[in-house]
């Protein structure tokens, strides 16, 4: 039996070589501060890194030994860097955090208290607004939380990042979720927790380096995370149709009384064309939902691996 409770904080990087040696000093302070009977393991993640990363991180491991490096062949995704940290975590309590210095690691301490007070999940909360954004990805950002939450089956809040803790029976049902695409915050969601407290944080400024998620991986992202947590898109066919529907009555409707009443015939061109565009783009819209669908279905049932690497240990 282990005398004391083992902490795994699971750290995903992607091109932090700026950060690394900062990251740990803050970790290493935090850990000096914590109560005796509480051990931690790092493990960090590499997610095909093509910068010094990888170089710096066995260059940690070599002074501190309880650092464990996983290493991604490629660049897999953030979400699937912090699946593989946790299935090759093994402690009573697992903390997820980024890499790039703005999960403030000072917060780790109030964490494991609460956790050892007997709360289950630890999350933390954004109260600055991103305040190094501009105000364009503020808008997006508020629209895509919106229009996720009025699709979803269940509330992904807002201002929630993946900086948590979660106790290891957590931890095990959250391992029992399958899926190729993940979305961390969305899976917590949909298991439903009932245990928890909520910290507060503000965003501190980037360190070093830059933001990984372009507009592009963002909205890839907003897209997936709609797809995976709901089959609401698939019935905007049916309200299109009955839209359009409605739409031809009224359309035939005026036609006829222009005619009976009116004396006013109409070659009917405009009418024509502006409706073959209207049902073409509406077709098309609902082919490309159903098409993202299949697209998830496909490769889904392949049920490849979802990551490749090594796990790199301390063996001194």
């Amino acid at each position: 039996m282990r005398s004391k409770k083992l902490v795994s904080i699971v750290i995903s990087l992607y091109n932090e070589e700026e950060n690394i040696e900062k990251l740990f000093s803050e970790l290493r302070e935090v850990e000096k501060t914590l109560a005796e009977d509480i051990d931690l393991e790092y493990i960090c993640v590499n997610d095909g890194s093509k910068d010094n990363t990888l170089f710096l991180l066995t260059q940690q491991m070599k002074v501190h030994k309880n650092v464990k490096i996983f290493n991604f062949y490629r660049n897999f995704g953030h979400e699937i860097a912090m699946t593989a940290g946790m299935e090759h975590s093994k402690g009573d309590a697992v903390i997820f955090m980024d890499g790039d210095l703005q999960h403030p690691p000072k917060l780790i301490k109030e964490m494991i208290h609460l956790w050892k007070d007997g709360y289950s999940v630890i999350l933390t909360k954004k109260i600055s607004k991103d305040k190094d954004k501009s105000l364009l990805y503020k808008m997006l950002s508020a629209s895509y939380y919106y229009i996720l939450n009025k699709l979803s089956d269940f509330e992904i809040p807002k201002d929630f990042p993946d900086f948590r803790l979660l106790d290891r029976g957590e931890i095990e049902v959250l391992k029992q979720i399958d899926e190729h695409d993940r979305m961390f915050r969305g899976m917590l969601n949909f298991i439903g927790y009932k245990n928890y407290k909520i910290i507060e944080f503000e965003v501190p400024q980037r360190f070093a380096g830059e933001s990984k998620y372009d507009f592009r991986r963002s909205l890839g992202l907003a897209i997936d995370s709609i797809l995976q947590f709901s089959t609401k898109p698939l019935k905007i066919a049916t309200y299109l149709g009955l839209i359009s529907i409605v739409i031809a009555m009224a359309l035939g409707i005026d036609t006829l009384i222009e005619y009976i009443f009116y004396n006013n015939g109409r070659t009917g061109y405009a009418t024509t064309l502006m409706i073959i565009l209207f049902m073409g783009s509406i077709q098309l819209i609902i082919l490309g939902i159903i098409g993202e669908y299949i697209g998830k279905i496909h490769i889904e049932v392949k049920k490849r691996p979802l990551y490749f690497g090594e796990l790199i240990e301390n063996n001194n």
